[in-house]
């Protein structure tokens, strides 16, 4: 995100336009539907973030080609690169984002994709009202079904962290009748 917008800047100063120089990036959510719309189950999407630190923005390119993350698109610009907007990209990314001993920080997003070809023998969830478990019994309140009013407004709130075979889930119901 920090090269897009620095390279942005930089052609736009010295070029009058941006192209895309950075390939864009995709949310976390839509490559975990991505791997159901591929028919894969079970599908578990995640992403580790991981800051490096250069000596210049020059660095980071350097790296960013090395593992092949340059730019693929159809619609980039084909022309060379102009040695004023490379100039001025890597002034704006050292304003930005360099820390106090003047080296620049670079975040990276690896995401870990995980899916499952479908079989019988997987999990399958379970169909609505088959819960051999009441949610409100494991969090020990009572529950408040959507049609229970004494003549007040209903107001319920419950927030809950269960730890649960190393899985947080985090739920949060509050409704007013």
């Amino acid at each position: 995100m920090n090269c897009r917008q620095s390279f942005a800047e930089a052609e736009s100063d010295i070029e009058g336009g941006a192209s895309p120089r950075v390939a864009p990036f995709a949310d976390l959510r839509e490559l975990g539907a991505l791997l159901q719309r591929a028919g894969l189950t079970l599908p578990v999407a995640d992403v580790d973030r991981v800051t490096v630190r250069y000596d210049s923005a020059f660095g980071l390119m350097h790296d960013l080609r090395r593992m092949g993350a340059t730019n693929a698109l159809l619609a980039r610009r084909r022309t060379p690169l102009k040695r004023a907007t490379l100039m001025r990209m890597a002034e704006i990314y050292a304003r930005r984002y360099a820390d106090d001993d003047g080296r620049v920080r670079a975040t990276f997003e690896i995401v870990w994709l995980s899916g499952w070809s479908p079989h019988p023998s997987q999990q399958r969830p379970l169909k609505p009202g088959a819960a051999i478990a009441r949610l409100a019994d494991a969090l020990g309140t009572r529950e408040i079904s959507t049609g229970e009013k004494d003549g007040a407004p209903v107001v319920a709130g419950i927030a809950a962290r269960i730890l649960a075979s190393g899985l947080c889930f985090a739920l949060l119901d509050c409704r007013a009748g």
